[in-house]
């Protein structure tokens, strides 16, 4: 049997400065709609409505949607997502173009500053031997780059903290992977358990605490050692090179795939989840884990 070597059409086979042509075609294309939905004279009311703030959960969510698109393997999916990620950016862009900050032209600048900066290996003189020397040389330009920034915000009276290594972990991101961030940060800087072994005792050290306040009934006490536990446990994802928030979308998507196995398994059998027993219920989860 012999296989077609071409490549989709429109793809590999087309000239790459077409392709470019196409891509600044369609940009100025995106950038003229959001001019028209946020024009006063006739735009659309609601994206008139709409501020920094406003749009900023949506902009999360379609970061969500992108990813989510790649885990099911999805590129049509994916192909529509990232489109929806790409008009968060014109969107927030367009708003501060409105208020005299920066306009696209300016994000699109400077991502592609920054990229030329921290990749010298490629655009510039400087070799890298390994994939592990790339990424130390990139940590050491990003490092450079927060020193840089809070230098300029010191000098400019914006902030009277000192220079952190935990300076630009954004706060707003989901607390696990935050955990993530903030540990390899603080590990960087010397502050970090000798191995993944370590930090699963400390797991086991915090879960002790966390059931001492259960037995207490401490409610903030509790609430307090959940969150130790569950900070230890990011950093054993780190140590292991598992992205923690990856790996409990993971187990989500496994729990919830087993969890509607074994609701048809009772429906099937004609019972109702709500009035089963525990022991029952175990049995159809452990039946839809088998089939797996």
């Amino acid at each position: 049997m012999t296989t077609d070597p071409s490549p989709p059409a429109g793809i590999a086979t087309a000239d790459p400065s077409d392709a470019v042509a196409e891509a600044a075609t369609q940009i100025r294309r995106l950038l003229a709609i959001m001019a028209a939905l946020r024009d006063p004279d006739g735009g659309c009311p609601w994206d008139l409505e709409q501020d920094f703030a406003s749009i900023a959960p949506y902009t999360i969510e379609e970061a969500y949607e992108v990813a989510d698109a790649i885990l099911r393997n999805d590129m049509a999916d994916l192909q529509d997502e990232l489109g929806d990620l790409l008009f968060q950016s014109v969107f927030h862009a367009r708003m501060a173009e409105e208020a005299g900050a920066f306009a696209f032209a300016d994000v699109a600048r400077s991502i592609a500053d920054k990229m030329e900066r921290r990749h010298p290996h490629v655009f510039g003189v400087e070799r890298v031997a390994s994939i592990e020397a790339q990424s130390a040389a990139w940590e050491e330009h990003k490092a450079r780059e927060r020193g840089e920034k809070s230098r300029k915000s010191a000098q400019s009276g914006q902030s009277g903290d000192s220079a952190s290594v935990l300076d630009d972990v954004p706060a707003a991101l989901p607390a696990l992977l935050r955990a993530h961030k903030l540990g390899r940060r603080m590990a960087r800087a010397g502050f970090d358990w000798p191995d993944a072994l370590s930090i699963v005792g400390k797991v086991t050290e915090e879960l002790g605490e966390l059931r001492d306040e259960m037995r207490r009934g401490d409610e903030g006490r509790i609430a307090e050692e959940l969150g130790d536990l569950l900070f230890t446990v990011a950093q054993v994802g780190r140590r292991l090179g598992i992205d923690p928030e990856e790996a409990l979308r993971r187990a989500n998507r496994k729990v919830e795939r087993r969890f509607r196995a074994a609701e048809d398994g009772i429906r099937k059998d004609g019972a109702d989840i709500a009035a089963l027993p525990m022991d029952e219920l175990e049995r159809y989860w452990e039946t839809a884990k088998a089939a797996e």
